[in-house]
């Protein structure tokens, strides 16, 4: 396949995605996508590290690893690769643009590759989950990983390659944050091994891994009963 047939691929695949779209749906994909949907989520993963760490330098270590996630992928997309590559998003290419279903206004000089929101809740999903060392938290990150993604390609904001062009570099970002995390984290604590039924091998309390969990299924519903509440 040519580069043209990949671009027409990408085309098609994003239809599927974008073509199947009722009123609720609208409103759900909007609230998914919004930033502030998902500060109750980070309220909970802040309250997980403050209470499974001892210091307040750890938690520091923790949360500047975090924001040196978010800088890569940020900096990265939108002041580098989205000027440099100038590609127009699905919604505003101007041949088959306006054949898109859209939801809210159109940003002319808005561009689509790679996703930062991809590469932002990815690189996050990846490093506190390499960080906390359970499959449960695990799961529940990249599935929020995963439907942020989904609601972009709903809304027609970015095509699969931009998805998946953002979920590698977000790989990428977060791994490379977890060892700088590892660098600094080994100067301020201990190097314990934890074997509990209670307990991650990192030292996380599966309990609180829980609450994190319980947050995010919450904020889903929330978002569901919010977007029933407007039809």
């Amino acid at each position: 396949m040519d580069f043209q047939g990949i671009v027409e691929f990408d085309r098609q695949l994003l239809s599927v995605f974008n073509g199947n779209h009722t009123a609720f749906l609208d409103t759900l994909m909007t609230t998914l996508t919004a930033g502030p949907t998902w500060i109750p989520l980070y309220i909970a993963l802040l309250y997980l590290v403050i209470k499974n760490n001892e210091t307040m330098t750890q938690v520091m270590v923790i949360v500047g690893s975090v924001a040196l996630c978010f800088f890569l992928t940020e900096f990265v997309t939108e002041a580098i690769v989205k000027p440099t590559v100038a590609r127009p998003r699905p919604l505003n290419d101007p041949v088959w643009g306006y054949d898109m279903h859209v939801v809210g206004e159109r940003k002319p000089n808005d561009f689509s590759f790679f996703s930062a929101h991809a590469a932002n809740t990815f690189g996050i999903a990846v490093l506190l989950s390499l960080i906390i060392r359970n499959k449960v938290f695990t799961f529940f990150m990249v599935t929020w990983s995963l439907v942020n993604c989904y609601t972009r390609l709903y809304l027609a904001k970015h095509y699969p390659t931009d998805i998946l062009a953002g979920l590698c570099f977000g790989a990428l970002a977060g791994t490379l944050s977890y060892i700088v995390y590892r660098l600094t984290y080994k100067r301020f604590s201990a190097n314990q091994r934890y074997v509990s039924s209670q307990y991650t091998k990192s030292g996380y309390s599966l309990t609180d891994i829980d609450i994190v969990a319980f947050v995010l299924v919450a904020t889903y519903f929330f978002a569901i009963i919010f977007s029933l509440m407007m039809h």
